[in-house]
């Protein structure tokens, strides 16, 4: 994974980027509603609106996440970054989404409404979408500068990362320019028929775009918030290292999780060589454990326990959990 302070420090450019043009989009569809009568420009000021709250939470859960470890949380904060973009998913939902269904629903089963003026929300269309491009072009940029660097494709990438700010502004600046094109063929429609109905349909996509994009973050947000296991190719490199150490005659289990972005808690419980004695085997512990923070930057917490392999309760639980018998020394 990338450097923890380069990562945030990009991850931050990428939210107050994309909140200032959400912001400003805002007012100018608002605006632009207002003048044309269209619901669908409603709708996309709707959007806007949760695009810029879902960036103040977003920068929450940056601030926050990153205080250090003390008596009460002795893991750290790190945890507090994917809480506040799980709200962030929900403000998507609830100001967005409801809000565009909503409009849609009025406007296509309610009396029919004049549109005035729809030159003025082709032009705000096309200069939101302008702002909108600005936004997206950052977050593609930072997701394909980390995965290059942790060598993986695009959407591997995002399906792994542990960041969830830029997933969240890159997923709703893609859903804010697929929005502002259905908003732009609902208020054509809406000119070219003389009927509102094309206008309301608009609202309701966006509206239906908004709740699967809300989903799909908050599916995310919620699997690394409950406790998502490291990424394989981590696991793999700390059970190679471990199971490499003269000391060690097996690894009987291991177990890893996100305590927040680049910070990965190991537990693994082993079976020592029986020759060892405890001297060996607390000078063993304290080494490998800080081999496995060299070599491997995201491990933050490493906790090595003696068990014996053969302890038939230990060895059911691993089975149960993955199918697979302790891994003996080679």
């Amino acid at each position: 994974m990338s450097d923890e302070s380069e990562g945030g420090g990009e991850s931050t450019l990428t939210v107050v980027l994309a909140g200032g043009v959400n912001l400003a989009i805002a007012v100018l569809k608002l605006v632009a509603g207002i003048i044309t009568g269209s619901g669908a420009m409603l709708s996309e000021a709707a959007h806007s609106v949760a695009d810029t709250i879902t960036e103040v939470l977003l920068l929450t859960a940056l601030k926050r996440s990153e205080r250090p470890a003390d008596r009460r949380h002795p893991f750290g904060y790190g945890k507090e970054r994917y809480f506040w973009s799980l709200l962030a998913a929900v403000s998507i939902f609830a100001s967005g989404a409801v809000f565009a269904l909503y409009e849609g629903f009025t406007t296509v089963f309610g009396k029919g409404a004049e549109q005035t003026k729809p030159i003025v929300g082709y032009i705000v269309l096309a200069l939101a979408f302008a702002l909108e491009s600005v936004s997206w072009a950052q977050a593609v940029r930072q997701v394909r500068r980390d995965a290059k660097a942790e060598q993986r494709t695009f959407f591997a990438y995002l399906r792994m990362i542990d960041d969830p700010a830029p997933k969240t502004v890159l997923f709703e600046d893609s859903a804010a320019l697929v929005g502002l094109l259905l908003a732009f063929a609902g208020i054509g429609l809406h000119q070219l028929t003389g009927s509102d109905v094309w206008d309301g349909i608009a609202s309701i996509l966006i509206g239906v775009l908004l709740a699967c994009v809300a989903y799909l973050l908050g599916s995310t947000n919620r699997g690394l918030l409950i406790g998502r296991q490291a990424d394989q190719r981590l696991v793999r490199g700390i059970r190679d290292h471990l199971g490499s150490a003269p000391e060690i005659d097996a690894l009987v289990d291991l177990q890893t999780m996100l305590m927040g972005t680049d910070h990965v808690l190991v537990c693994a419980r082993v079976d020592f060589d029986d020759a060892l004695g405890a001297a060996d085997l607390e000078r063993a512990c304290v080494r490998m454990a800080e081999e496995l923070s060299e070599r491997f930057p995201d491990v933050a917490e490493v906790f090595i326990e003696p068990v014996p392999r053969t302890d038939p309760k230990l060895r059911a639980t691993v089975l149960a959990r993955y199918g697979l018998p302790p891994r003996p020394n080679q």
